[in-house]
């Protein structure tokens, strides 16, 4: 008899070991590429922001189209935060006027964000696509940004044979 009552134990105990776990779900390693185009009303900002449209689309990444305002305010005797608000929400109208007609060149829907940056910031990421470092440093960790050395050509195709 003890022994027909330790089965059903047994059964109790695995049952307990066999259900089912919540799991996290899997995040990519590395977000998705961003890329940024500064929108300034040119041809040539708006191929610039068709291409990136269409890159996006193909790799999967999010256009960030960038209307920089300049340093100086237009009028220094006007109100400085009255004014910088004013010029702020009208670069970011523009931005976004711009990013419409791109998308309904190119029809690609849901791969764009629009702001507004100042001048410095954005020659920091100028100056870091040029070569330049560029360290980033959050509340909880610090980056440094540096572009990728090229291997060379005979390097390439050594470990490519």
């Amino acid at each position: 008899m003890d022994e027909v009552r330790s089965i059903p134990r047994q059964r109790e105990s695995a049952s307990a070991v066999l259900a089912p776990r919540r799991l996290s779900p899997l995040l990519p390693r590395r977000p998705g590429p961003r890329l940024i185009v500064e929108v300034d009303g040119s041809p040539t900002g708006h191929g610039a922001l068709v291409w990136a449209l269409r890159e996006a689309a193909r790799r999967e990444g999010v256009v960030v189209a960038v209307s920089v305002l300049d340093d100086e305010p237009a009028d220094p005797l006007s109100g400085p935060v009255t004014a910088a608000r004013a010029e702020h929400s009208r670069a970011l109208e523009r931005a976004e006027a711009q990013v419409l007609r791109a998308i309904a060149e190119t029809g690609v829907h849901g791969r764009s964000r629009t702001c507004v940056l100042e001048r410095p910031v954005f020659e920091a990421l100028t100056a870091a696509s040029h070569g330049a470092d560029l360290v980033v440093v959050g509340s909880a960790c610090k980056t440094i940004l540096r572009p990728a050395v090229p291997r060379t050509q005979a390097r390439r195709l050594a470990r490519g044979a």
